[in-house]
C-alpha cells in the first residue's frame, strides 16, 4: 500500500496534541471545503484532511499509525508482520489492494472483534465533516446538503468507502463552529452493532458586506463629503432588507452609527446590533463644473483640518 503522511497534510509535527490536530483540521476544513475554496486541488486536500484526522483523533489509531514509522508520502510499503494482522481478517490478498485511509476507518473495531467478529456486535464509528453555510442561513435557518464518504463493510469485514449526501436543517441562531448532530447516520456497524454518528460541523464563509462580531454586525458606510457635511438619508442593506438611516450633519469618518436589532439572530430569538462604520470618499474624477464648485467653496471656508499643527 501507499503511504499517508498524516501529520503532512494537518501541517502539524508528530509531536503535537490532540487539541492542535483538531484545530489544524478546523482550519484546513474551512479553508478546503468545496463550497468554499477555489483551489483547483481543495476537494482533494479536503479529503486528505479529513482522513488524516479520523486517524489521529483517536489515540489507539494514532498510536498504531506512529508504529508504520516514517516513509515518504505516497512510498509502497508494507506493515510489518505483527502489525495488528486481524485488520485483514478474511482477505487473501494482503495489504496491496487496502488504501490506509480505509484500513484506519476499521482498526478500531477489527481490533476489539478480532476474536469474535462472526457474531459480536460493534458500533459504527462517529465522523465529523464541515459544512460551509452563510450569515442570511444562520439568522433565518434553513437546509443544506452535506455529503461524505463513509465505511460500509463487506462479508469479511473490511471496510470500502461510499458516498453518502444529507440533507439537513440549520436550525435560527446557529453559529460559526458548531456542530450538529446526525445520529446513527455516521460508520455502519457490524453484526448488528448501531451505526456511528454524522456531525456537521459549521464553518461560516465570509460575506461581501458584512462582519461578525458575536451576534453584531459591522457594514462599512461609504459617504460623499457633502453628505458628511449636510446630512442625508441614505439606503442601508440590512440583513432584514433595506432601511432608511438618517446620517447626522457633521457626521465624520470612523463614527460607528448603531441600529439596534439589526444584527444577527440567536437561538432565543434575541437580535444583535448592525453598525455602520462611516468612511468618507471623494471623487476620483470631476467634471469642470465641480471642479469651478470646489474651487469656490476652497476659497469660501475657513475650515483647517491641521490648524493643531500650528
Amino acid at each position: 500500500m501507499k503511504f499517508k503522511d498524516y501529520y503532512q497534510a494537518l501541517g502539524v509535527e508528530r509531536t503535537a496534541t490532540a487539541a492542535e490536530i483538531k484545530k489544524a483540521y478546523r482550519k484546513l476544513a474551512h479553508k478546503f471545503h468545496p463550497d468554499v475554496t477555489k483551489d483547483p486541488e481543495g476537494e482533494e486536500k479536503f479529503k486528505e484532511a479529513q482522513q488524516a484526522y479520523a486517524a489521529l483523533k483517536d489515540p489507539e489509531k494514532r498510536a498504531a499509525y506512529d508504529r508504520l514509522g516514517k516513509h515518504a508520502p505516497g512510498e509502497q510499503f508494507t506493515p510489518p508482520p505483527d502489525w495488528e494482522p486481524h485488520v485483514n481478517a478474511g482477505g487473501p490478498t494482503g495489504f496491496e489492494d487496502i488504501d490506509l485511509s480505509d484500513l484506519f476507518a476499521g482498526f478500531g473495531r477489527a481490533r476489539r472483534g478480532a476474536q469474535s467478529r462472526d457474531d459480536f456486535p460493534m458500533p459504527g464509528q462517529d465522523y465529523e465533516v464541515a459544512a460551509s453555510i452563510s450569515l442570511e442561513q444562520i439568522h433565518r435557518g434553513g437546509e443544506i446538503e452535506v455529503s461524505a464518504e463513509l465505511p460500509e463493510y463487506d462479508k469479511h469485514g473490511r471496510p470500502h468507502r461510499v458516498a453518502r449526501t444529507f440533507r439537513i436543517t440549520i436550525p435560527t441562531g446557529a453559529a460559526d463552529g458548531q456542530r450538529l448532530r446526525l445520529a446513527g447516520k455516521g460508520g455502519a456497524g457490524l453484526n448488528g452493532g448501531r451505526n456511528g454518528d454524522l456531525y456537521v460541523a459549521l464553518a461560516l464563509h465570509p460575506h461581501p458586506l458584512y462582519r461578525v462580531d458575536g451576534r453584531d454586525l459591522y457594514i462599512d458606510l461609504p459617504l460623499t463629503p457633502w453628505e458628511a457635511v449636510l446630512g442625508a438619508a441614505v439606503q442601508l442593506p440590512t440583513l432584514g432588507g433595506t432601511v432608511e438611516l438618517n446620517v447626522k450633519p457633521g457626521t465624520t469618518a470612523g463614527q460607528r452609527l448603531r441600529l439596534a436589532k439589526r444584527g444577527l439572530a440567536a437561538a432565543d430569538g434575541t437580535l444583535g446590533a448592525l453598525y455602520a462604520v462611516v468612511s468618507v470618499e471623494v471623487p476620483k474624477t470631476v467634471s469642470t463644473r465641480e471642479h469651478e464648485l470646489f474651487q469656490q467653496l476652497a476659497a469660501a471656508s475657513g475650515f483647517n483640518p491641521r490648524k493643531h499643527f500650528a
